[in-house]
């Protein structure tokens, strides 16, 4: 009789360890995210994330956001939502395009390097997303107006995978701002995007071209050249074609390129060359027009130069990524 009691106790235990762990599936939805009910019934939501600062926990869905860095603009506009302001507003355009254009409603809040903190807060954001390497200074300041997420894209950590660090950032700011299974769509067609292509260069019988990428423009009276490496995005998209990068570094490029001068050239005679200049300073038409160091190069000679338009953002999130893919392709298949 003892034993029978004994069983039906444990058992009663069991049951209500069951319960308590299907009260706590209830409030904790995902890893870093809990939601609670408030006394009036209400669904209150938290997520927690590790970011260039360390722990943040973000109250809520946020929908008034401030962004100081362009990617971040983008990525927010992936997920369907319009930041409330942006820093660098007044030239974003010039640099990235990706087809959803920044409605008059968006304000400028100064630029990159230096944010205007009376601006951001002027627009009550209840949430900002800056970048370590420029706003860490400010970063008590920017909290005391709202939370305040900051990412490390050119850590020596983010530079071993640009590609991926772009993924995981976006995904992490989908997981801030509630639209995960946006993201997850926004992911898929982008690899879509990829394999599309790479049908057109297939179609066009460049499969498995070899090549090197710059974006080049004249600093300091100097025609200079950024030449991309493997780690880097825009490498990383090209190669997701069945391209193949002649451009190599014997160390880690934390920007993802070189910053040389056209002699590096000599080095890649055989290569197919891809180009983004802006309009106003292309230096192969203006510079080094006429310039030997240039126009003797093989690939010059032979015609295996391909221009890229000056708004192949090399630094964006998943938008850019399709569009950098297709003007690749563009510059590759309609020469």
């Amino acid at each position: 009789m003892k034993k029978f009691w004994l069983f039906v106790l444990m058992l009663g235990l069991v049951v209500l360890a069951a319960c308590s762990n299907d009260s706590e599936q209830g409030t904790e939805d995902t890893e870093g995210e809990e939601t609670e009910e408030t006394d009036d019934g209400e669904e209150t939501r938290s997520v927690t994330i590790e970011d260039a600062m360390g722990e943040q926990t973000i109250e809520g869905s946020p929908k008034k956001v401030v962004v100081l860095e362009w990617t971040y603009a983008e990525d927010l506009q992936a997920l369907g939502m319009e930041p409330v302001g942006v820093a660098g507003l007044d030239s974003y355009g010039d640099w990235v395009d990706v087809g959803m254009p920044f409605s008059e409603s968006v304000e400028n809040v100064g630029t990159r390097a230096e944010p205007n903190l009376e601006a951001i807060s002027r627009l009550d954001p209840d949430l900002i997303i800056g970048v370590q390497f420029r706003h860490e200074a400010i970063a008590d300041q920017l909290k005391d107006i709202a939370p305040t997420v900051m990412f490390a894209p050119y850590s020596e950590e983010a530079a071993q995978d640009q590609f991926q660090n772009m993924k995981d950032e976006f995904n992490t700011i989908a997981k801030i701002v509630d639209k995960e299974s946006k993201a997850e769509e926004v992911l898929t067609g982008m690899e879509d995007t990829f394999a599309e292509q790479q049908a057109r260069l297939e179609e066009a019988g460049k499969e498995d071209m070899n090549y090197v990428i710059t974006q080049a423009f004249t600093m300091q009276d100097t025609p200079t050249l950024r030449l991309f490496t493997d780690n880097s995005m825009v490498a990383q998209i090209m190669n997701n074609m069945g391209m193949q990068n002649d451009f190599e570094s014997e160390e880690l490029e934390i920007y993802g390129y070189t910053e040389t001068t056209v002699e590096t050239l000599q080095n890649y005679q055989d290569t197919n060359f891809f180009y983004i200049v802006q309009e106003e300073d292309n230096i192969f038409s203006e510079q080094l027009a006429g310039n030997p160091v240039w126009e003797d190069l093989a690939f010059v000679q032979e015609d295996r130069t391909y221009q890229m338009p000056g708004d192949a953002w090399t630094f964006g999130g998943p938008l850019s990524a399709e569009v950098l893919a297709e003007q690749v392709v563009n510059a590759a298949v309609e020469e």
